[in-house]
């Protein structure tokens, strides 16, 4: 790893700790969304400590009670820790809104990427200069409630 991806990776570590600090004390009156996004937790386990893992991201789209996520990474070349959690282990929890439930997590198909990809970059247009920074393909993630209790 370089100097920079170790200085960009503690950015968006503590960026996140920062998010999550000011949504716990403001009780959620203050960043529930982000650039007229939603802003969620999502709860994945490590796929190689077992421990769980949590991160905020914004979901560009939400349809219902499903929701999509984007493994940006601001546009690094490598996919972010909780992109290789969920395909480890694709049981997770999201937050939103206070409450937490679980959901599945899979990354879309290609066919799911090609119809999504415009609406998300509809909504930020910044995903598009993250995927112009790499050049692997930024994933989606798709998260679709899950009947676990």
């Amino acid at each position: 790893m370089t100097l920079r991806q170790t200085a960009a990776d503690l950015f968006l570590k503590s960026m996140n700790g920062v998010h999550r600090a000011v949504l716990a004390v403001s009780r959620g009156r203050i960043g529930s969304n982000v650039l007229n996004m939603p802003a969620v937790q999502l709860h994945t386990t490590g796929r190689r400590s077992g421990r769980r893992r949590s991160t905020m991201l914004t979901a560009p789209i939400v349809d219902g009670d499903t929701l999509v996520v984007v493994a940006s990474k601001g546009g690094d070349d490598r996919h972010p820790d909780w992109y290789q959690n969920l395909l480890a282990h694709p049981a997770v929890e999201v937050t939103r809104n206070g409450t937490t439930r679980p959901m599945t997590a899979r990354p879309s198909t290609a066919e799911e990427r090609a119809e999504m990809w415009p609406r998300v970059v509809a909504a930020y247009r910044g995903y598009s200069s993250y995927q112009q920074r790499t050049e692997r393909e930024i994933p989606l993630v798709v998260l679709e409630p899950d009947a676990r209790n």
